[in-house]
């Protein structure tokens, strides 16, 4: 998947090894228009478009996984049925949000409060805390990385990485000059999911570590401005990239990509050249992409 400034295009390998693609042109809302341009929130905004957009991806991938294209009309047929399965999805992703929260956000306080006999300081119980966070994201992402369907989506992650870097480096876009390139990029959501443990530490020292409940309290009152930060961070070390010192600001982000993404096959890449390509075709300006897929949303 990829988005421009006016579209976003996914390409899929179809059972009978065809490519077939979603267009969703980006809705204009003057509101929200408005908001991106305000600094802190408009990570939120871009945040909550990521996942309205890539929800309709993920759900005609799905729809036409390891489906012949000769049926497709029976998956139309079958839409209006799928209504209680769409609601059952839909409630099960609210709940693995909200236990996700749990984990990543609560989890680590609760375990590093455990330890105040031993650093009882609030600045070491900050820092014990993002340790933590930090140790429990990594161990996630290996452990999902070794199942067989998420190998395979990072492996398309890093072919989405590897065609961005062909274009920006002005190559042709051929699977050769898109394999030579790095599966890693700047501008990658796995990159801001580790900002937000490092930029979360920082804003944490503000507040007390005590007591417990008012401590994970601030946990979630505070998250919404540590994902505001943590997108101006990484719009920030993307702009410093090319700066010789600088540009390792955005080296942990690159890091913890090595979880992420995968090298991509051959015929992994042609459909990442193919989304992208056909992508170029409906936007008005051929500018480098700033929407970096979807890793936030994969």
């Amino acid at each position: 998947m990829f988005g421009g400034k006016h579209h976003t295009v996914t390409a899929i390998r179809r059972k009978d090894r065809s490519i077939d693609y979603f267009y969703l042109p980006r809705k204009s809302n003057s509101v929200l228009q408005k908001l991106k341009k305000v600094p802190f929130l408009r990570g939120i905004i871009a945040l909550i478009e990521a996942s309205a957009n890539g929800s309709q991806h993920l759900n005609f991938s799905s729809e036409r996984y390891d489906v012949d294209p000769e049926k497709d009309e029976e998956i139309s047929e079958e839409k209006v049925s799928r209504t209680t399965m769409i609601l059952g999805v839909a409630t099960l992703g609210v709940l693995s949000f909200i236990f996700g929260k749990f984990v990543f956000t609560l989890v680590p306080a609760i375990l590093a409060s455990f330890m105040k006999s031993i650093f009882p300081s609030d600045v070491a119980q900050v820092l014990i805390e993002g340790l933590i966070k930090l140790l429990l994201l990594l161990i996630y992402i290996y452990f999902v990385s070794l199942t067989p369907m998420i190998k395979r989506v990072f492996q398309y992650h890093g072919a989405e990485h590897k065609v961005i870097n062909a274009y920006e480096n002005h190559l042709e876009l051929t699977v050769e000059n898109v394999q030579s390139q790095s599966r890693l990029h700047y501008r990658c959501g796995s990159s801001f999911i580790l900002f937000t443990v490092i930029v979360g530490v920082f804003v944490y020292m503000l507040v007390p570590t005590d007591p417990l409940w008012l401590r994970l309290v601030d946990r979630i009152a505070l998250l919404p401005i540590v994902l505001g930060i943590s997108f101006e961070v990484l719009q920030l070390t993307n702009k410093l990239r090319d700066i010789p010192v600088l540009r390792y600001l955005g080296y942990p982000g690159l890091w913890l990509q090595l979880l992420t993404t995968k090298e991509p096959a051959d015929d992994q890449v042609e459909v990442a050249i193919a989304s992208f390509n056909e992508l170029l075709k409906f936007e008005e300006e051929k500018v480098p992409m700033k929407a970096d897929m979807p890793n936030l949303e994969m």
